[in-house]
C-alpha cells in the first residue's frame, strides 16, 4: 500500500469516527434539553424546578440560585449557538428564569448579596459565604443581554461583577464570613477559576469590557497557576494565599475534575492571549497531569477526591464518580486537540467519553444519572438536586459537538488519491 493511500484511510477512519461522535453527541443534547424542557420549568411563580426523580417528577420545589442562574445561561447559550434550538419557548423560559432572579435572587436589595436556596415562591432560605450564587447570577444577565439586546440585563451582570471582584480582591467582608484566628489563609482553585470565567464570559462580545477585565483575567490565570505544586508534579485544591502549599488534609486535598475544569478555562485564556508557552504548560499541568493522577486503573472513572501522599482521604464520597467531572474531562481534552493537534489528548477524549456515556447516560427516561460508586454502579437515581442542574451535561455536549463540528470541517472528505497525491487538511492541525 502507498504512503498516499495509508494517509488517506487513517484519514477517513479519523473523519468517521469524528462524525459518529458528533451525531452520538448531538442526539444525547437533543435528548437531555427535552427532559429539563418537559420536568423543570414551574409555570406559576417563574424559576426551574432542579429537584428531580429519575423519570423527571419533582421530589422538593426549593430553587437553588446556582442552578437558576446556570439553567438561564445554557438556555440563552443554546439559543443563541445552535439553529435547532432557537425555540420561543427556550428564550421565554430563559426569560422567565432571569426575571426571578432579578424578583428575588438578592437577599436585601439594593445590597448584592444572593441567595444559594429560595423558597418555590422566591423567599431566601439559605445564604452561603461564598461568591458563587453571584456568579451564576452574572453569567445568566450577561447571557441574556445577548440573545434579548435587553440592556439593562447587562447592567445587572457589570455591576454584579464588579462586586465579585471588590469582595475577592479587595474587601471579602460583605460576603459574612467570619475571619477566626485559627484558620489558614488559604485560597481555593475555584474563585480564581470562577472569575477567569467570568471574564471570558462578559469580554466575549464587548471589547471595552476586555480591555477593562485584562488585568484581572491575567491576575486569575497566575493565582490558578499557583495550586501547580510538588516541583510541578500535582495539582492542590488548596494553596495559601501566597501560593504555598498547605498543612494537613487542607493541603493535601486534590479533585482532579476541578483541575480538568480549570485546564480548559486557562486554556481557553491562553489561546485568547496567543500565548505558545501557557497553552503547552496548560495541557501537561492540567490535562495530562490531573487525568494520570486521577483516573481509576481498577474501574475506570475519575475519582471525586484524592490526597497527594496517597493517604485515605476524609471525604466519603472520595471514590465515587459524580458526572461532572467526566463532563469537564470531555470538553478539555476535545480543546487541548483542537488546539494542539496531539492524538493523545483524542484518545483521552475517547476513553472519557466511551466511560461516561456508557455509565451515567439513562437510555430509559433520559438525561444522566450524577453519582455513581466507585464500580459505576448508579447510586442515586435522582436527576437533578441542590447540585445538579442543567449545566455541566448540557454544556460538555453543546462545547463537544460545536467543537466535532470544527475539526470535521479542517478535515472535508476527499477521495482516495492518485499517485501519491492527497491535498486535505488534517483534523488536527492547531486551531488559529
Amino acid at each position: 500500500m502507498s504512503g498516499g493511500l495509508r494517509v488517506w484511510q487513517d484519514m477517513e477512519k479519523e473523519r468517521e469516527t469524528l462524525q459518529a461522535w458528533k451525531e452520538r453527541v448531538g442526539q444525547e443534547l437533543d435528548r437531555v434539553v427535552a427532559f429539563w424542557m418537559e420536568h423543570s420549568h414551574d409555570q406559576q411563580h417563574g424559576g426551574f424546578f432542579t429537584c428531580l426523580g429519575r423519570d423527571g417528577r419533582v421530589y422538593d420545589d426549593l430553587k437553588y440560585v446556582w442552578l437558576q442562574g446556570r439553567q438561564v445561561w445554557m438556555y440563552c447559550y443554546l439559543y443563541r449557538k445552535f439553529e435547532r434550538f432557537r425555540l420561543p419557548e427556550l428564550l421565554d423560559s430563559a426569560k422567565a428564569g432571569g426575571e426571578f432572579l432579578l424578583r428575588y435572587a438578592r437577599v436585601a436589595p439594593p445590597g448584592k448579596k444572593c441567595a444559594f436556596v429560595l423558597t418555590r415562591d422566591g423567599r431566601p432560605v439559605k445564604v452561603q459565604r461564598t461568591i458563587f450564587s453571584e456568579c451564576f447570577y452574572t453569567m445568566a444577565m450577561n447571557e441574556l443581554w445577548r440573545v434579548t439586546g435587553e440592556a439593562h440585563y447587562q447592567t445587572e451582570a457589570v455591576e454584579m461583577m464588579d462586586q465579585i471582584v471588590h469582595w475577592v480582591r479587595e474587601d471579602p467582608s460583605g460576603l459574612g464570613r467570619p475571619q477566626l484566628p485559627g484558620a489558614p489563609a488559604s485560597e481555593s482553585m475555584a474563585v480564581p477559576m470562577m472569575l477567569l470565567n467570568l471574564v471570558e464570559q462578559l469580554g466575549e462580545s464587548d471589547e471595552e469590557l476586555v480591555g477593562n477585565y485584562a488585568e484581572l483575567g491575567d491576575w486569575c490565570a497566575r493565582r490558578i497557576l499557583q495550586h501547580v505544586q510538588r516541583d510541578g508534579q500535582a495539582v492542590l485544591e488548596n494553596v495559601s494565599e501566597d501560593g504555598e502549599e498547605l498543612p494537613g488534609c487542607l493541603g493535601r486535598h486534590q479533585n482532579p475534575g476541578h483541575a480538568l475544569e480549570a485546564g480548559w478555562f486557562l486554556l481557553r485564556h491562553a489561546i485568547r492571549k496567543d500565548d505558545p508557552e501557557l497553552r503547552a504548560h496548560v495541557v501537561d499541568k492540567f490535562l495530562f497531569l490531573p487525568f494520570r493522577s486521577g483516573w481509576d486503573p481498577d474501574h475506570g472513572g475519575l475519582f471525586y477526591f484524592q490526597d497527594v501522599d496517597g493517604l485515605c482521604p476524609t471525604q466519603l464520597e472520595w471514590a465515587m464518580k459524580l458526572w461532572w467531572p467526566h463532563s469537564e474531562a470531555m470538553i478539555a481534552f476535545l480543546m487541548g486537540y483542537s488546539d494542539s493537534g496531539d492524538p493523545a489528548l483524542l484518545h483521552l477524549f475517547y476513553q472519557v467519553a466511551e466511560y461516561t456515556f456508557r455509565q451515567f447516560r439513562d437510555p430509559e427516561y433520559g438525561e444522566w444519572f450524577g453519582y455513581l460508586n466507585r464500580d459505576g454502579r448508579v447510586v442515586l437515581t435522582i436527576k437533578g438536586g441542590p447540585f445538579k442542574g442543567f449545566f455541566h451535561v448540557p454544556r460538555c455536549l453543546a462545547m463537544c459537538e460545536e467543537m466535532l463540528g470544527a475539526l470535521l470541517s479542517r478535515l472535508a472528505p476527499v477521495s482516495a488519491p492518485s499517485a501519491g497525491s492527497l491535498t486535505a487538511v488534517p483534523a488536527h492541525q492547531g486551531a488559529e
